[in-house]
């Protein structure tokens, strides 16, 4: 589930928060994911930890379109736990995150708009907790440049908010970035400028960096 600009959204950490409800607890357990089993073998950890537990409602989403998403209620009344939790995740644009909230219940039935609001609120107080992230591609360049520029260039570069990835003393100095596509453009015009036209610049493939929203 790509948002503006490529990019997608995930959870900036793995965590867990609790809540009460009526007497129940709601503990929400976050976790980044890659692939499907990835997200089943966190699910089978929190049941095995928390074996007693009235139920241990998930639900996930992997891919960067969102390719796969499932939900399970876990013995609750149908759509009332697995989906507001799968609901949460789209509503919020994450990927690559698995959501389990294990309910241990208190003695007060909430009924089917209750159970909703509860896993909904659950997996939503736990985002909050754990915190969200851009995830973008970015292409990396590479700059080689004599040591006459090299002090002045870094210094430049990184003053100007460039990501710089790496720089590598050798023969000559190379300085890889991370740079959008739209960027390449106006960069190459500035480099040229700070070095008098003295760097090569390349792209050498793409990379992901992660940045708070």
């Amino acid at each position: 589930m790509p948002i503006r600009g490529g990019a997608t959204r995930t959870i900036q950490r793995d965590g867990e928060h609790e809540l009460d409800i009526k007497k129940s607890r709601f503990i929400c357990a976050l976790a980044r994911v890659e692939t499907e089993e990835q997200a089943r073998a966190f699910i089978a950890e929190r049941r095995r930890r928390h074996w007693n537990a009235t139920h241990n409602c998930t639900a996930y989403v992997i891919g960067a379109e969102g390719q796969i998403q499932r939900s399970s209620d876990d013995g609750e009344p149908s759509g009332t736990a697995g989906v507001p939790m799968l609901e949460v995740l789209r509503q919020r644009e994450l990927t690559d995150t698995v959501a389990v909230v294990t309910r241990y219940f208190g003695g007060v039935k909430l009924g089917a708009g209750g159970l909703i609001r509860a896993y909904g609120n659950a997996v939503s107080a736990g985002i909050g907790a754990v915190g969200t992230l851009l995830r973008r591609n970015l292409l990396v360049v590479s700059v080689l440049v004599d040591y006459t520029h090299a002090g002045r260039l870094e210094s430049d570069l990184r003053d100007s908010g460039y990501r710089v990835l790496e720089v590598d003393y050798g023969a000559d100095v190379r300085v890889d970035l991370a740079l959008a596509e739209t960027e390449l453009s106006d960069f190459r015009a500035r480099l040229a400028e700070w070095t008098g036209g003295a760097a090569l610049c390349e792209v050498n493939g793409t990379t992901t960096v992660e940045v708070e929203p």
